[in-house]
């Protein structure tokens, strides 16, 4: 046991002289300049220490947000498509209070960063570190206020000519809607706190049955497509089965669309996959087209638009009577909703090119009807 001490402690001796020995030794090692520190040293602390000097109006914001994030958080930060939702799920009374009442009554079923986060620092600092997505680290500094701005604007926090900057972000913080709802009550924040993870072993009762007490809700069940053929062609497949998770009982035509590409379960085989399906003997239900009104729904229109009065956009009604009696209403609307437009009421319509031409038609003309 003493010539292992004395072994290690020689070692580690002779370590500390090594490294005293390359302070001095040319070409082994040099003090980082104040730039290359710069370079690293970017976090920003709750207190907001550390953050630049700069400032952003909403409108820069806005403009930022239009040609770099709305493609994956959507135009108003609501979207679910590619991430989870920015904006939503807070009211002017969670402002007021500090507490966001959907996160305790559960009445949001999905929650916003804006319902979560509780330091305005941590999303400026996230943007400034992280975003865009696919070209972090690009946003000058001003473009970083600018759209944090723009999303406490989306989220009626601020009014839109709001400048947000270094001098004012600390009291823009006193109006985050969670802001109070960030605990430090718990073990993770104590030093000699108990870990956060139980896991006693199973020494009795192993092999009785297992409860499910938590599932994915069906309204969330195909969100994004069938998962399992999202897998790349290499590894362990992973993801639910929508044909099997999501529809138990899928049609005939349904089964014939997906075995004839051919079908691949679980990323299996197209060959061990393919089935041959006979003509089925009985007739298959008919196919009832969506109205208008109902796809006006189904592609959200309805959140930007009211069905009588004006959202964010004008109303539909306010729409028919606009072009009541104009016979090119009909082709300049579907260009519009195709391919976005703004100056006419006032405001900017995004592009709907992703929504297929005839279901676009289909909506407007049930817009100039005036279908309710």
């Amino acid at each position: 046991m003493y010539k292992l001490t004395k072994a290690i402690l020689t070692v580690s001796l002779l370590a500390l002289s090594f490294a005293a020995t390359a302070q001095s030794l040319p070409g082994i090692g040099r003090t980082a300049t104040p730039k290359e520190i710069a370079a690293w040293d970017i976090d920003v602390r709750g207190d907001f220490k550390g953050i630049p000097k700069g400032k952003g109006s909403v409108a820069l914001g806005n403009k930022v947000w239009d040609e770099k994030c709305a493609s994956c958080h959507g135009t108003f930060g609501e979207s679910m498509e590619v991430f989870g939702p920015i904006v939503g799920g807070t009211t002017a009374n969670d402002v007021k209070t500090g507490h966001v009442l959907a996160l305790a009554d559960g009445s949001e079923p999905k929650r916003s960063t804006l319902m979560k986060v509780a330091t305005l620092s941590t999303i400026w600092d996230y943007i400034n570190r992280a975003m865009p997505w696919n070209a972090p680290k690009t946003l000058t500094t001003d473009e970083v206020y600018g759209v944090v701005a723009y999303i406490l604007n989306m989220g009626e926090i601020l009014p839109s000519d709001f400048v947000l900057s270094n001098e004012n972000i600390a009291e823009v913080q006193k109006l985050m809607p969670n802001r109070n709802g960030m605990t430090r009550d718990h073990d993770m924040w104590k030093v000699k706190g108990k870990g956060d993870v139980k896991n006693p072993a199973c020494m009795k009762d192993c092999t009785k049955k297992v409860e499910i007490t938590s599932v994915l809700p069906d309204y969330a069940c195909d969100a994004h497509g069938n998962i399992s053929e999202q897998n790349r062609h290499f590894g362990a497949v992973r993801g639910a089965d929508k044909l099997i998770a999501c529809d138990p009982h899928p049609s005939i035509a349904e089964l014939n669309r997906i075995y004839n590409t051919p079908y691949k379960p679980n990323g299996g085989s197209a060959k061990a996959a393919t089935v041959a399906i006979s003509k089925p003997t009985t007739v298959a239900p008919e196919v009832v087209e969506a109205t208008g009104v109902e796809l006006l729904k189904q592609n959200k229109c309805t959140a930007c638009h009211g069905m009588t009065k004006k959202i964010v956009g004008p109303g539909f009604a306010e729409i028919t009577a606009k072009y009541k009696g104009d016979a090119k209403a009909e082709e300049r609307l579907i260009g519009v909703v195709t391919n976005g437009g703004s100056g006419v009421w006032g405001g900017t319509m995004p592009p709907h090119g992703h929504i297929k031409a005839e279901n676009i038609k289909t909506m407007v003309k049930a817009i100039l009807a005036g279908e309710k």
